[in-house]
Parts: structure tokens; sequence; C-alpha cells
């Protein structure tokens, strides 16, 4: 573990640039998928077979051999080859949130890629919700087994989480001030010290910008970025948004989309924002849940997007997200099972950046 050396111009990619491989892991049954644990693992095949087609998966489970017995029924043989299987215990499956937020360099020497660099932040169940011990510790066990190619930033006396975060790759990070400032996140600090805590630990970046409303009913992650707005090539913003004024996500949503209307660029450009409208609310067990077409994982070549059975919102928001994405295919996989849990498949999924991920493929050099 180290720290980062400032001199090597270390960025936050855009999750559009270039990945290693997908980190995903297994629900089993001492998650909170237990009572559809073969409805979840039948989405979680799904997932799998939709990213393999384009690249690597780190697949981490409690029993690797079952796991790979079931996709073998469904998976060909050469998209078995682009899964990496670890043995993990964790306490569930939301790798989004405490996977590694990985730095990379521009910088290379003789043709040698500067290793990426990883930040490892305290993972505490979204201020203290659900209990976390497993899961904040995946990050480190996973790098001590040598799976990954660069450095390691330990972060352990600071809360964090990867879907509470975005960028352009040009220099702009995305933050929900919401969800920064949380109860149980990062107390007893004050909303500026946690500001200021930020801003050395992305001081590569050119700005931060705070997102100021937008909370959806039933997200436990108390307004996480990749629930509300996302940011897409071209100094484009997709985000979260409704017209139905009965709505009670209405106030909040239209407060976020004006300060999207008004935000500018870097260089002084107002940003190409796409609105993704809400689905139809989206109810289990008489709960509304959190289902926001936002969600959505880009991947080498595809980005896959929620669906919610719901075909004339299904396939409006997919068009709009293709349009943003145009040179990637759109998959659409159900998420009507992820959303009782109250995410979808940038929650449930961490992109692992180009050198990243050791793989059969791996060049040092290249």
């Amino acid at each position: 573990m180290m720290n980062k050396n400032k001199q090597c111009d270390f960025r936050l990619p855009a999750e559009w640039e270039e990945q290693s491989g997908i980190m995903i892991a297994w629900p089993h049954e001492g998650t909170d998928w237990a009572p559809y644990l073969e409805e979840i693992e039948q989405t979680y095949t799904e997932l799998v077979d939709a990213i393999t087609q384009y690249e690597y998966v780190l697949l981490l489970a409690r029993d690797p051999e079952d796991v790979k017995a079931k996709l073998r029924k469904r998976l060909k043989h050469l998209q078995m080859r682009r899964i990496i299987f670890r043995q993990m215990e964790f306490n569930d499956t939301w790798t989004r949130d405490y996977g590694p937020i990985t730095l990379c360099s521009h910088h290379q020497t003789r043709g040698f890629f500067v290793p990426n660099h990883m930040l490892d932040f305290k993972f505490n169940g979204w201020g203290e919700k659900f209990k976390a011990d497993l899961d904040d510790a995946v990050n480190v066990r996973l790098y001590y087994s040598g799976i990954f190619y660069g450095a390691l930033e330990n972060h352990s006396d600071f809360v964090f989480e990867g879907g509470a975060i975005d960028t352009d790759g040009q220099g702009t990070i995305f933050l929900t001030r919401h969800s920064q400032t949380a109860p149980h996140r990062n107390q007893p600090l004050t909303e500026t010290e946690i500001d200021s805590r930020l801003r050395s630990i992305f001081d590569f970046a050119d700005r931060i910008v705070w997102i100021e409303h937008g909370e959806l009913i039933g997200d436990d992650t108390d307004g996480h970025i990749d629930t509300l707005v996302r940011c897409a090539p071209n100094n484009t913003l997709l985000y979260a948004g409704t017209d139905d004024e009965s709505d009670p996500q209405y106030g909040e949503l239209k407060l976020m989309e004006e300060q999207l209307k008004d935000l500018r660029t870097t260089d002084g450009r107002l940003y190409n924002i796409m609105r993704l409208t809400l689905p139809d609310p989206v109810y289990y067990d008489g709960e509304r849940l959190p289902a926001t077409y936002a969600n959505f994982l880009v991947i080498n070549g595809a980005v896959i997007v929620p669906t919610y059975g719901q075909p004339d919102r299904d396939r409006e928001a997919m068009d709009i997200i293709g349009s943003a994405f145009p040179d990637r295919n759109v998959i659409g996989i159900n998420s009507l099972v992820t959303v009782r849990q109250h995410g979808s498949f940038h929650c449930l999924t961490m992109q692992l950046p180009k050198g990243l991920l050791i793989t059969e493929n791996s060049y040092m050099f290249t």
C-alpha cells in the first residue's frame, strides 16, 4: 500500500474508457437475496452472459465451483474463459460501493504503462444501515491475492462509496451533497471538513461539482449519483426525471434538473442534458422501489440498461442511452428482481480500467 505520487498525473477515467474487466459478487444464501435466490441467480447469469461477450468478469463467490457449474449451462466456452473466479466471503453483492475506485495515468515510459492506482475507502453499509465488515475487507484481500496490477492506497478512516462518484474523464468529478453528509458516514466531521477531505483525496481533479438535489424513494444510499445523474461522452449528462407532479420525488428531481440546465463545462459550454424519464412506480411487498434507468452499466462495446417490464418506457430509455453512446450496443436486462434490494446493474458491478485486472491476455508492456 502506498500514497500516490502527485507527479504521475493520476486521474479518474470515464467509465466508457477501455476496461480490463467488470467485478461482481455472486449472491448466496447468506445475503439478502436468500428469499429469491433462484430468481436473482437467473438475473446474474444474464448479466454475466452479456458482459463476457465483450470483456472479462472478475467473479467473487462463496463457492466458485457451484457458480461455474451453473454458468456452464448457458455460457459458451470462450465466455467461461473470460471469467476469473475468486473465492471470497462478503456480506452483500453491491460491489460498486465497496470495490476499488481506480485512478490511471497518461504517462508511459518506453511503452510501459504507469500502474493503476486503487483507492480503498471505509465501507460501513451506507451509514451503518447493514452489516458490512466482510465487504469492507474485499479490496485488501483481492490486492494481496495478486489479481490486480497496481498500487493500493488506504483510506480506511474515511467512508466513501463508488456509487457516489462519476466523472467525465476530463477533470470534473460529480458528487451528490446528500449522500456525502448523511448520518453515520463521516461524522463528527462537518460538511466543510468532508468537502476538504474529498478535495484532498481527489486533488488531481480540476473541480468537484456538487449535485444539491435529488433522491429516490427507497434508496438505501441516501442519493448516490449513479441513481440520478450519469456522465456520457461529448459533454453529455443523462439524468432521472419525471413530469408527474403528483410523484413525491417530482420537486427534488425538478430542482436537480434546473441545476443541470445551468451547469457548464470547464471551458464554459452548457452540457448536453438528456432526461431518462422514470419508469412507472415499481412496488414489492407494498414498498415503492428506487427504479431508475440511470443505473446503467457501460462495458467495452455495449451498455447494459435495467428494464422494468414497461415496454414503452424501457424502449424510450434504451433509445436515449443508445444515442448518448452511439458506438455501443444497448442491451436491456430485466431488473425487477435486483431492484427489490434497491439497486440495479451499476450498483452490482465495478469496472476495472485497462491494465488493472491481470488476465491470460494481460501484457505489462504494450
